[in-house]
């Protein structure tokens, strides 16, 4: 009797004078309960895709140290680098230009244009003046020590970098993550350079450090926005490249990198959608309530 009348008066208020206890539960309380309300399922593929940052960034990273090893062993001809830089920076810039044509107008692309011509030569003036400073950086410092600084701001870059996609005509700041990020990398490349025999060794490999970690994040960012399948295209590529320069050089590198990309590309994505079905987030009407916050937009004239 008192059950059936408790019901009908019960109220989800604890301020109101009533005939039950506080302590007492309808039987109507859990009618509402929901189990993972608002959640979509990942698909495997989805999945994948969004890994191609993480393994392009980890390609730089194999592709930067491959290069390193081939100017110390002298394998390859720095000007030669100098050049293949030059290159990559241009058909970079192209590609940039043909994903920003449809989204900018004509004056704001040359505004563009003219501060990206302005920065690229005072970069390039700077790095070769300061070559000759960092080639003997750190000259009283050991080896070992430089080959753990170095592992350890590479880690640090690749823990920190933004793997987001990066919004035409978005004006947000940069995260503080990602600055950091690009200056580990940086510095790691200008201790790894200082170890260097000659001048135009150190300037190369600076310069294609600042577009392996500066440079191309950008991109990569803007393309893992606006070309899905450009995307893929590039992780495949940096991927093959990482390991067809590596392989010769060490192969542990290479078995090492090779683990890394399949686990990130391919493992964790599966391990991710597997522990879906795992998820159990219960909501009912005991939840705080969220609130509706609706802003208005007012328009001066």
């Amino acid at each position: 009797m008192y059950t059936e009348e408790w019901e009908a008066e019960w109220e989800r208020v604890l301020w109101k004078k009533k005939s039950y206890p506080d302590n007492y539960v309808p039987r109507s309380f859990l009618s509402s309960l929901s189990r993972n309300p608002n959640f979509t399922p990942y698909t495997y593929r989805h999945l994948v895709i969004l890994s191609c940052p993480i393994s392009q960034h980890l390609a730089s990273i194999f592709l930067f140290l491959a290069v390193f090893m081939r100017l110390r062993q002298r394998l390859l001809d720095p000007r030669a680098l100098v050049w293949m830089s030059a290159g990559v920076f241009l058909a970079g810039y192209v590609i940039w230009e043909i994903l920003d044509c449809a989204r900018a107008d004509n004056m704001t692309r040359n505004i563009n244009r003219a501060k990206t011509l302005k920065a690229s030569i005072l970069v390039f003036l700077a790095l070769m003046s300061l070559s000759p400073v960092l080639k003997t950086l750190t000259a009283a410092t050991s080896s070992d020590s430089i080959w753990a600084l170095s592992a350890s701001l590479f880690v640090l870059n690749a823990l920190l970098a933004d793997y987001t996609a990066l919004r035409p005509q978005s004006h947000r700041r940069e995260r503080l993550t990602s600055v950091l990020s690009m200056n580990a990398a940086i510095s790691s490349s200008v201790v790894l350079a200082s170890r260097l025999s000659d001048d135009i060794s150190v300037f190369g490999l600076i310069l294609f450090s600042v577009q392996t970690f500066a440079l191309f994040p950008i991109l990569r960012r803007r393309i893992q926005d606006t070309a899905r399948p450009l995307q893929m295209v590039v992780t495949a590529f940096l991927s093959g490249l990482s390991l067809l320069l590596t392989y010769p050089l060490s192969v542990t590198a290479t078995y090492l990198y090779a683990v890394c990309f399949i686990f990130v590309t391919f493992v964790a994505p599966g391990i991710l959608v597997w522990a879906q079905r795992y998820k159990n987030e219960i909501r009912g009407t005991w939840d705080p309530a969220v609130p509706k916050v609706y802003r208005r937009l007012s328009v001066s004239r």
